[in-house]
């Protein structure tokens, strides 16, 4: 009789050990749900980062604060164009690969300062209004909203606001790349003791504003270096249109958000407080188009290497005085950038030249400069030195 074979009971143990037998059950996926699908998530991490970023523009907001009243000059320390200008250059640099524009983040930056100077003391500064005129986006690029801002009718009111003691800063513009000279300005300075301490660069976009639609405009209205600045395209574009000239940019869209067929040229901030609808942008001439805007004041500002200096002088009213005058600067190596005649008041003949050239008055080239000048020249008044600014967008 043949012999059953013994079976031996399987143990889990030996189950488990036997590949072939294995038994694996199936992994359910996992589904995870992206955010774009989850608004509530979404929105759980932005209220987070929203915590994050109030604390930390708090933590800079205190920190500033703390750094000026540890400054052994805080007055000084509250306006430091230097210290402004290292900042918009940083600010460039980690945001090379940022979504956000330089404008829009150096935008968040100059309030935070503003409100941490603000703390301190406020500053009050004058420019030439009303509000949203291109001077006084200038003041609010130098000094943001936080500034206590005056706003007057003429330049001169400005110079004027400042010797007072009235405010402690003036924002005026100087200079245009395309009509050149702002002639108010310069004139007041040969009228006041007010230095520069200080400059703003704005790119100018000039548009064309109103209430009504394009082909119903019958008046334009702007201050005249935004009309000169715009003279080609509308003489192209608007010749059935007649343009008046008025005190500011502001001015001119005031009146165009009340007197039916008018329009402005002014800035799209104008449109915004004022209603008005651009009809068209980017009107200007020259693509290029940059104000240069002064900071008057009282402060010196201390050299940077990127300076410049501005001064007034008379000079003898001879043959040759005046390329006598300008070899000194050639043999002194420094570069002029700029320089502006202007006659003498009364009977006196001659003229007065504002000149404006590259370095700061405390380093030894320009205190030679100036020391030789003084020799030659009937009068001599420095302006000031200041850093120089990049453009602002």
């Amino acid at each position: 009789m043949a012999k059953k074979k013994a079976v031996k009971k399987r143990t889990s143990a030996s189950t488990s050990k036997s590949p072939a037998k294995k038994t694996v059950a199936a992994k359910k996926p996992v589904v995870r749900k992206s955010s774009k699908s989850n608004p509530a998530s979404l929105q759980s991490e932005l209220k987070k980062l929203d915590r994050e970023i109030v604390k930390l523009a708090n933590k800079r907001c205190a920190m500033t604060v703390k750094q000026i009243k540890a400054d052994p000059e805080p007055r000084k320390a509250m306006f430091d164009p230097k210290s402004d200008e290292e900042l918009r250059e940083n600010i460039e640099k980690f945001n090379s690969s940022g979504i956000m524009t330089n404008n829009a983040i150096r935008g968040v930056f100059r309030q935070i300062l503003s409100s941490a100077r603000r703390q301190i003391h406020p500053q009050r500064v004058a420019y030439l209004g009303p509000a949203y005129s291109y001077t006084h986006l200038a003041a609010l690029e130098r000094f943001g909203d936080q500034a206590d801002m005056v706003p007057v009718n003429t330049i001169g009111s400005v110079f004027e606001e400042v010797n007072r003691g009235n405010t402690e800063f003036g924002v005026v513009p100087i200079e245009n790349s395309t009509d050149g000279r702002v002639v108010d300005t310069l004139d007041m300075f040969t009228r006041l003791p007010l230095r520069i301490c200080g400059e703003v660069l704005i790119a100018v976009h000039h548009n064309l504003l109103a209430r009504c639609e394009r082909s119903e405009i019958t008046e334009i209205y702007s201050k005249p270096q935004a009309l000169s600045q715009c003279r080609e395209w509308l003489s192209r574009n608007m010749p059935q249109a007649h343009l008046h000239e008025v005190t500011s940019t502001s001015t001119a869209a005031q009146l165009a958000a009340t007197k039916p067929g008018a329009a402005a040229v002014a800035s799209h901030q104008a449109s915004v407080e004022y209603d008005l609808q651009i009809i068209v942008e980017g009107i200007e001439d020259n693509v290029n188009n940059v104000t240069r805007f002064a900071v008057i004041g009282e402060e010196v500002c201390d050299p940077t290497g990127s300076d410049r200096t501005a001064i007034l002088v008379q000079i003898k009213h001879t043959a040759g005085s005046l390329a006598d005058t300008l070899q000194i600067f050639k043999k002194n190596k420094v570069n002029l950038t700029w320089i502006e005649s202007f006659p003498l008041r009364g009977d006196e003949p001659g003229y007065l030249f504002f000149i404006d050239f590259e370095g700061h008055i405390q380093e030894p080239q320009i205190k030679r400069t100036i020391s030789e000048l003084e020799k030659r020249v009937v009068r001599l008044e420095a302006m000031g030195s200041y850093p120089r600014s990049g453009i602002m967008e």
